[in-house]
């Protein structure tokens, strides 16, 4: 996986969501990397990070542990947005002996209804002879794509000798589609998994991804989890009040340096 590496100290890692790539988290990174060795990864099929044609949270994890093991990092601290949220709780379960502390952003270890059809449609019959971004831009929104939501995802098109083109593996995404907002840890099923270090489970306001109904499954799994809420945002919540998001994060991981 491509990574970016800034700062000296205790290894923390930071995991982008779904169509993005490991600079949404550079303002964390820069505000971490006074105290903390922050490494943000690119997740596979997203950025400059190879292309699968399949990808699951468990085949992620393994291949976060992978980047561990290449850095010579016996432990680190994950911090996850949204479906980064979900490869770091993954990695506690699966590895929780590579894991100091869990910050999952705005997310829940459950599985979750389809809610992107509409963008992977619009991104799918974007025109890549396209003569410029505003014309993306304008497709994208056509489409019924929100301004922000099509800004954030031209950040993943770039130019080439016939105009532009993906960075992100769409057919991999769409493919993996029901792996992303599923869920593979159960009570029910064979081989539960819990992780009883550290976690901060940081949500907004908004109810779409973090709610009570969750709650019983969340603690299942992530006995010792503290909740905050950041008020006044919503799923980005670490783009629309940074400062606040950057000095909770902080504050947590100076509380649990050690993962205890």
């Amino acid at each position: 996986m491509f990574f970016s590496e800034s700062g000296r100290g205790i290894p923390v890692v930071l995991i982008h969501g779904l169509f993005g790539d490991g600079d949404n988290l550079k303002a964390l990174g820069n505000d971490l990397a006074s105290d903390y060795r922050v490494i943000r990864m690119d997740c596979p099929n997203h950025g400059r990070s190879e292309h699968l044609e399949y990808m699951d949270y468990p085949t992620i994890a393994n291949m976060l542990v992978a980047l561990l093991d290449q850095l010579q990092i016996k432990q680190a601290h994950l911090v996850g947005h949204s479906m980064g949220g979900k490869i770091a709780m993954a990695t506690a379960l699966i590895a929780p002996e590579r894991v100091l502390s869990v910050v999952a952003a705005d997310i829940a270890p459950v599985a979750y209804n389809n809610r992107h059809d509409k963008v992977f449609a619009a991104m799918t019959s974007l025109p890549l002879d396209a003569q410029d971004r505003r014309v993306a831009l304008q497709h994208l929104l056509n489409q019924g794509v929100d301004e922000a939501t099509a800004q954030f995802l031209l950040k993943s098109l770039r130019r080439n000798d016939a105009g532009f083109e993906w960075k992100l593996n769409l057919p991999g995404l769409i493919h993996s589609y029901p792996q992303i907002i599923g869920w593979f840890n159960s009570p029910s099923a064979p081989g539960f998994l819990t992780f009883s270090g550290p976690i901060l489970l940081l949500h907004s306001a908004d109810p779409t991804y973090v709610n009570a109904d969750y709650r019983e499954a969340i603690v299942q799994q992530f006995p010792h989890v503290v909740s905050k809420t950041i008020a006044g945002t919503g799923h980005w919540l670490h783009a629309q009040k940074p400062t606040v998001f950057n000095r909770i994060v902080h504050e947590f991981i100076n509380e649990h340096v050690s993962g205890q």
